[in-house]
């Protein structure tokens, strides 16, 4: 199995300590992927098995950049290596929901208004309820049923975007409760996605239509397929998981 809980090295966040353990003990080999994610391989014997991995990183004391006044680049000026970020993939049916996109965003602004504006809708109409969605689920079935997780959020953002030739990418990682009231739901991976606006890649959150404060990135990718917390080669049982993101107390 793969396993992505690791924080990327190249985003605002600074890793400072961090553990990784199994039980039972098990070698670990590690890489990087094609979208330079870090990513640790596991031989799983056959039994339990329980996973932890703890750390510690500093985080700007920042919200998120705005990109709402970003104006959009037009095709032939996006950068070629970019290109793939504004084609379907295999949550995120851009071609299923361009004529939706185009109805429902058309007369927006192009650039961060329009993702804003779809953020805007993403939000409004999507009600987040866990156990409505399952690893089959893709954006247009989260359009048809209006409900979902952040990753089902994530997806459907990251649909409409490429369906007006935006690039965008799906993004997941930790969300503390930094600023903002504590959730009443138990802590879990967040999921958002990156846009790509002017020159550069700019944070928008459909889930939660804010910028917020602490965010730890994991993976980067087309859609969760890329980026799953814990892919299985063979029959595995997933019994429960247990996420923390909490603001630690200066030393």
């Amino acid at each position: 199995m793969t396993v992505q809980v690791r924080p990327r090295s190249d985003a605002s966040h600074q890793l400072v300590t961090e553990s990784w353990t199994s039980s039972p003990p098990l070698p670990v080999d590690e890489y990087a992927d094609i979208y330079g994610n870090p990513v640790k391989r596991i031989l799983a014997p056959q039994g339990g098995l329980t996973l932890r991995y703890d750390a510690i990183c500093l985080a700007p004391d920042d919200a998120d950049p705005d990109g709402s006044g970003i104006g959009q680049a037009p095709v032939e000026k996006i950068p070629g290596e970019l290109l793939h970020y504004t084609l379907p993939s295999r949550y995120c049916l851009s071609d299923e929901l361009m004529s939706t996109a185009w109805e429902l965003f058309g007369s927006t602004e192009p650039g961060g208004a329009r993702v804003q504006a779809i953020c805007d809708w993403v939000h409004d109409h999507i009600r987040f309820q866990y156990g409505t969605s399952n690893p089959l689920t893709t954006a247009v079935d989260v359009f048809r049923s209006r409900e979902g997780v952040c990753r089902d959020f994530a997806h459907l953002a990251v649909a409409f975007c490429r369906a007006m030739n935006i690039p965008a990418r799906y993004v997941f990682g930790y969300l503390p409760d930094i600023y903002v009231p504590i959730a009443p739901e138990p802590m879990d991976f967040a999921a958002w996605m990156e846009v790509w606006l002017g020159d550069r890649w700019w944070t928008f959150d459909p889930r939660n239509n804010a910028r917020r404060v602490g965010r730890v990135l994991i993976g980067r990718g087309r859609d969760a397929l890329d980026v799953a917390m814990l892919t299985t080669f063979g029959p595995a049982e997933f019994r429960s998981m247990t996420v923390w993101a909490d603001l630690a107390e200066a030393a």
